[in-house]
């Protein structure tokens, strides 16, 4: 079984895609989400980890005299739970060298566009949806990529496409492409754990 940690900000509803996958689904009898690691206390995916017993851990950035420090108070945590994969979570804290360097091509992301489209510093959450409509694109979706020193640059590992309809707000379309993140994030996690 491979050790999932899991690196999130806010409500974790791809976090709780992955748990189910691996109690029923997908990744049943290959991964296990071991820990939940996030930076904000009221973040509702740590009250998720909690339901399923899997460990949760708050890493108060204000707690540490830089951003490094912040970052390697994460690692600890990830190496002390022997994590073999880290998957990103709506994760809003830029990730550093120290920790790409120890998960090399093990840390990756989901991002609600169909990247190298409308991704990059602030582009995130609604901002993404926004640029997407203003764009009058076609089509939309979400990515699953790895994590390198850039925001939104590593390589792709899987994209799913929802159209983009004329009567489409940023908030359908958001409704639309969460929905099938839920559905490729686990997919996306089979594939790297399965070394295809």
């Amino acid at each position: 079984m491979k050790k999932i940690g899991v690196l999130v900000s806010g409500g974790g509803s791809n976090l709780e895609s992955i748990i189910e996958a691996c109690k029923s689904g997908i990744l049943k009898d290959i991964a296990l989400v071991c820990v939940v690691i996030s930076n904000r206390s009221d973040a509702y995916a740590l009250q998720r980890a909690k339901k399923n017993n899997i460990p949760s851990v708050f890493v108060d950035k204000n707690s540490f005299m830089t951003y490094l420090e912040f970052s390697d108070a994460i690692l600890r945590e990830l190496l002390e739970y022997k994590v073999d994969l880290v998957c990103l979570s709506g994760f809003m804290q830029k990730v550093e060298a120290n920790l790409i360097n120890a998960f090399k091509n093990k840390i990756i992301n989901i991002h609600p566009a169909l990247l190298p489209k409308f991704g990059g510093k602030g582009m995130y959450g609604h901002f993404v949806h926004e640029a997407v409509i203003a764009s009058k694109e076609s089509k939309s979706g979400a990515t699953v990529h790895f994590v390198d020193d850039q925001y939104d640059h590593g390589k792709t590992i899987a994209q799913i496409e929802v159209p983009v309809l004329v009567n489409d707000t940023s908030k359908t379309l958001a409704e639309k492409v969460l929905k099938v993140e839920h559905d490729l994030y686990p997919k996306a996690i089979k594939i790297i754990l399965e070394d295809k």
